[in-house]
């Protein structure tokens, strides 16, 4: 089984999520607890291969190779390393979380619902394990399809628009990559395989368009600013499900790509851009967080919020000293961008609980939630402290390594990135204050029951999370530190 380890991981949820969309579509309990089987399957195969992982290894692991389209050398390769292996457990951890909550308040379309949703999950794990650029590339873009129907089939009034302008911005930057891997395929005379990219002497002008191109197909997922603008309007009229995966894991993508194409491909360019990257950084996590301070609505300001956090991935990734990656940067990269997922799917399904007692995003609805919610107010205001970066919780490690990494390069940059510890406590902190504590505003609120045991399960499980890796970080990080040596070797090695 070890051998299948990836291909289980990946297509265990692809599977069960086409048998309950033809077989479930017309009984939504057994819709519900078929897909909730499937995810957690899933799940413990990432588990395992969390477990089995060899820190010490440099090369991809877990690796499987099939030839697929012979005629153009495209093959069905899988491998993992410790940049995509943690990734690969976030994806199917969230998934089993998102099932959970739509148990009672998805009513039409359950199957189809779920099935969309474990579908997305094994596309996700694909990108990540993809080592073949075609097959890469055909994960990528098929899990465009489960999430614009989520966002159009469930959403709220402008779904349409929201559904149609994520798929735009993501398809066309996409096109762009595409372009790209062609060029590269004849380049290394006739190959897809991602890791042989790696060894291309390519000319600056070369790297530089190669740069755009990769930066436009995976900016638009972070999303950087200023191509952010799409986040802002999926957010709020996606499900609370939608929103989780779209913010805990479909914008880590955009990070990884980064690490696993941008830096080792065209690394001479990434080196000539690396201060442009830094400044339009530095301006999602200040700018950004001073747009989220001025939202009325709970889901556009954590959109914001996590364009804020964002910005932190994108400037640990590009931080250099003397022209080379900054190990601390980048591990902070990737441990924020664990920690966003976890932090994110807990904020959006909070504010998710309380939409579906007052069906009302605004917080100017609410006010004295803690008089009648007090288990749930608890939960929320772990998740705030935490998305507001609190020391002991995992909104602090990742911060705090990149702010290390800036440091040693740019003590301006460091005091820069270290005021969305102060802007993000500011508008996380106000929006709690004013939807929680006070006294109760309207009758809307004064009717709110506490948590359910379902959502006590999926809060506690997240408080879990949060805590954990606030505490323990190198339980990732340990993971990591091989992979993101390699990393920073190959970044550092000219072309030209």
């Amino acid at each position: 089984m070890m051998n299948y380890l990836l291909s289980l991981t990946i297509w265990t949820p692809i599977v069960f999520g086409f048998i309950t969309l033809v077989l479930f579509s017309k009984n939504d309990c057994l819709a519900r607890y078929f897909s909730l089987l499937g995810a957690v399957i899933a799940f413990i195969f990432s588990v395992l291969m969390f477990c089995h992982f060899d820190p010490n290894q440099q090369a991809m692991q877990f690796e499987e190779v099939a030839q697929w389209v012979p005629n153009f050398n495209i093959n069905y390769h899988l491998g993992v390393d410790g940049i995509s292996m943690p990734f690969v457990m976030l994806n199917n951890f969230v998934t089993i979380l998102v099932v959970l909550a739509g148990f009672k308040v998805i009513k039409h379309k359950v199957a189809l619902y779920n099935a969309m949703f474990l579908m997305m999950t094994g596309f996700i794990s694909g990108s990540f394990c993809a080592l073949d650029a075609i097959l890469f590339y055909v994960f990528f873009e098929a899990m465009l399809i489960p999430m614009y129907l989520i966002i159009g089939v469930w959403g709220s009034t402008n779904r349409v628009y929201a559904a149609i302008k994520f798929f735009l911005y993501t398809l066309i930057g996409s096109l762009l990559m595409l372009v790209a891997l062609i060029y590269l395929f004849f380049q290394s005379n006739g190959s897809f395989e991602i890791l042989s990219y790696y060894k291309l002497p390519l000319t600056m002008g070369v790297q530089t368009l190669l740069f755009i191109a990769f930066f436009m197909s995976f900016a638009v997922k972070v999303p950087m600013w200023p191509l952010h603008t799409w986040l802002p309007d999926a957010h709020p009229e996606a499900p609370t499900g939608g929103s989780m995966v779209l913010a805990a894991i479909t914008l880590k993508i955009g990070g990884y790509g980064f690490l696993r194409f941008i830096l080792p491909i065209v690394p001479d360019a990434s080196r000539e851009l690396a201060g442009v990257m830094v400044i339009l950084s530095l301006i999602a996590i200040v700018y950004i967080g001073l747009v989220a301070l001025v939202q009325k609505d709970m889901k556009k300001l954590v959109a914001y919020s996590s364009i804020s956090h964002m910005g932190f991935v994108t400037l640990g990734c590009f931080l250099m000293a003397n022209g080379t990656l900054n190990k601390w940067a980048v591990e902070g990269a990737i441990t924020q961008m664990i920690s966003h997922g976890f932090v994110s799917a807990a904020m959006f399904f909070c504010i998710g609980v309380m939409y579906d007692r007052v069906h009302s995003r605004n917080i100017a609805d609410y006010g004295g939630v803690v008089n009648k919610m007090p288990i749930f107010a608890a939960f929320f205001m772990l998740f705030s402290m935490a998305n507001a970066g609190l020391p002991g919780t995992s909104g602090f490690a990742g911060e705090f390594m990149v702010i290390m990494g800036a440091v040693q390069t740019s003590f301006i940059s460091a005091a820069l990135a270290g005021l969305t510890l102060i802007i993000g406590a500011g508008y996380t902190l106000w929006m709690y204050k004013k939807v929680i504590f006070g006294e109760v505003t309207n009758s809307h609120v004064a009717e709110m029951p506490d948590v359910t045991a379902r959502e006590f399960i999926i809060l506690a499980v997240l408080a879990i999370a949060v805590i954990g890796m606030g505490v323990y970080p190198d339980l990732f990080v340990s993971k990591m530190h091989t992979s993101v040596e390699l990393l920073i070797n190959q970044a550092a090695i000219s072309k030209i």
